[in-house]
């Protein structure tokens, strides 16, 4: 699982990259090519140095807005780090980073902020101080409640939380307004009865955790596009399901559903609908068939 994350991982970041111009923006690798050059240094990648800490003279290039120490051994995040104002991108993923300090909230123009694969148990309070913030990984640490801080900032668009220990997810998560992508996978969620989710959200990922039942706000969700709650302990599928106007898949593989409400008929732009690992019989699979002769559906 930590290979196939760590890959994930890799690929996010070289999705991040392409955004860079390497002509106008070239990425230093080490710290010596970067204090000798004559021109301001905007990228910096330490990935896979071996580094226990982050170089001291990276203080000295106050011009940089992308730093990527993924894959190396730092147990904190140095304070050398908060000194660089100009900083829009941070990448410690692959460490053994266990907190966040106060100072994080020093970094006003960061607007990703990838910290997989580490020992987190927490997030820092301060972190609701980055109100340009637009995406967040916290994926494989050890949380056990999703963080309260990023309630406070609207601007975020996507939150990934997968792999951790959460059980308990905020009631308020339509306060960020702007949120299209969320990923709670592969948690200890069983209760989402009372959550208030975004009603920008298109993309939600909830499987492999213990929930028993959606709630009844997501079926607000009328831009939600994509679905996947494969792998939990789901028995049944509200009839308000027919409020996912927009919806185009669904992933219900490996749950408890004996059958399906016939509103599903009524989703119009749903192609996919996963139902693979439910306990349905023929005569159930068949008259879902008819029921949506639009969809493909895989049982």
């Amino acid at each position: 699982m930590k290979k196939l994350l760590l890959m994930i991982t890799f690929i996010s970041l070289s999705l991040i990259k392409a955004q860079i111009d390497p002509l106008k923006y070239p990425t230093y690798t080490n710290i010596e090519d970067a204090v000798k050059s004559d021109k301001p240094v905007y990228s910096i990648s330490f990935r896979d140095k071996g580094l226990f800490s982050i170089p001291k003279d990276i203080v000295k290039m106050n011009s940089i807005f992308f730093l990527n120490v993924m894959g190396n051994n730092l147990e904190k995040i140095d304070q050398e780090i908060f000194t660089l104002k100009e900083l829009e991108i941070l990448n410690l993923n692959a460490n053994s980073i266990k907190f966040i300090p106060n100072e994080i909230g020093e970094l006003k123009k960061l607007h990703t902020l990838s910290i997989n694969l580490n020992s987190l148990t927490k997030i820092n309070s301060n972190l609701a101080k980055l109100q340009n913030l637009k995406t967040v990984h916290f994926d494989a640490n050890n949380l056990n409640v999703f963080p309260e801080a990023l309630l406070e900032i609207s601007s975020l668009e996507e939150i990934n939380l997968s792999n951790n220990q959460i059980s308990f997810v905020s009631l308020d998560l339509n306060k960020i307004k702007n949120l299209k992508y969320l990923n709670l996978s592969s948690n200890q969620i069983n209760d989402l009865a009372e959550v208030r989710f975004p009603k920008n959200i298109k993309y939600l990922e909830l499987q492999q955790n213990a929930i028993v039942g959606l709630p009844e706000f997501l079926f607000k969700s009328e831009n939600l596009e994509f679905l996947n709650v494969s792998n939990n302990n789901l028995k049944e599928i509200s009839h308000k399901v027919k409020g996912l106007k927009n919806v185009v898949s669904i992933n219900l593989a490996n749950n408890q559903l004996k059958d399906l409400p016939k509103e599903f008929s009524q989703l119009k732009n749903l192609k996919t609908l996963i139902l693979a690992g439910n306990p349905m019989d023929q005569e159930t699979i068949k008259k879902l068939k008819e029921l949506m002769p639009r969809t493909q559906i895989y049982f």
